[in-house]
């Protein structure tokens, strides 16, 4: 591929977290940079990028989104693990067969890349080996990371068949300014929004779940090198390496925002796997990528946002 300056892309689900910061790390790197989505959560971090409103499920708008792009970053997430497995035909319609559409429009334009964002934390369903690599096994327990391991083979489908390049990042539990955690994903923010408004933070189990939480400029910086990457690889975890269980989470925002935050406990999911953490030895290897910014650092960062947040978004 060639260097960013040269690339022609569009970000599908630009107005959602991860979108919105990639956005604005591209913008001012590429030669051209178009957003795709339903709605823009913060319109005003998208200033001056080209804006496009459309349905990922309609192949009309998603022509219009891919034409005249060479790199195409597929970041559109339909579904929440849970609220996938209450509709796996729904979940399958709208992720899979919508991801389908796009390859072949996306063969038929022309395009050169797909950079897609999978799911590190539900890919490998309950892992066999913490940190887990690339080549663990795949046995995914919701309908939700079945489908992303769906998309992530068709991904190479289509690279055999028709040359269409693709890059995979399973991205674990990212976290950072504009995640406002409304289809319930985002603990971080979640407890967060929750410790602003004096509201007790909702616990799903006992809290000893363990995840692995890596911040969002990380996760973009990752999302750039895949784009221009010439290795062999395809599939990469992006993740911090570490992993934190969610009463650590709840003690580090106590400790940034100086409160004592009580918990309302419901019963565990069946969704939730018990420890998850990423091993990301590959994408160094690779992607000459590794995080750069320390759990402690984001959570200052994301904390300082929201606060700037509260009285413009109703925090």
């Amino acid at each position: 591929m060639s260097s960013l300056q040269n690339m022609h892309c569009v970000v599908l689900g630009a107005g959602g977290f991860l979108g919105t910061n990639l956005c604005r790390a591209l913008a001012p790197q590429v030669a051209s940079l178009r957003a795709f989505g339903r709605r823009q959560s913060f319109p005003g971090a998208l200033h001056g990028v080209e804006w496009m409103p459309g349905d990922f499920a309609d192949p009309t708008s998603i022509a219009a989104a891919i034409s005249g792009r060479d790199t195409v970053f597929h970041l559109v997430n339909a579904t929440t693990p849970a609220s996938a497995n209450i509709d796996k035909l729904a979940d399958l319609q709208a992720n899979v067969a919508s991801t389908l559409r796009l390859l072949e429009a996306c063969r038929e334009e022309g395009v050169k890349r797909v950079v897609f964002v999978s799911s590190g934390g539900t890919i490998y369903g309950v892992p066999q080996v913490v940190p887990t690599p690339e080549t663990a096994p795949t046995s995914p327990i919701t309908a939700y990371g079945i489908s992303k391991l769906s998309i992530e083979k068709y991904l190479g489908l289509f690279e055999y068949l028709h040359g269409l390049e693709y890059r995979v990042l399973r991205v674990a539990n990212p976290f950072g300014p504009y995640q406002i955690a409304l289809k319930n994903q985002g603990v971080v923010a979640a407890f967060m929004r929750q410790c602003i408004a004096g509201q007790p933070i909702h616990l799903w189990g006992d809290g000893t779940s363990v995840r692995d939480y890596i911040y969002v400029d990380d996760v973009v910086e990752a999302l750039r090198l895949s784009a221009k990457h010439e290795g062999p690889s395809r599939v990469f975890n992006i993740g911090s390496g570490e992993g934190r269980s969610l009463l650590q989470i709840i003690h580090a925002i106590e400790a940034e925002s100086g409160k004592s935050l009580t918990v309302k406990v419901s019963p565990s999911r069946s969704v939730d796997i018990p420890k998850s953490i990423l091993d990301t030895r590959l994408a160094q290897e690779e992607l000459g990528w590794s995080p750069k910014v320390p759990f402690e650092t984001g959570i200052h960062r994301t904390w300082q946002w929201l606060l700037a947040q509260e009285d413009s978004v109703g925090l």
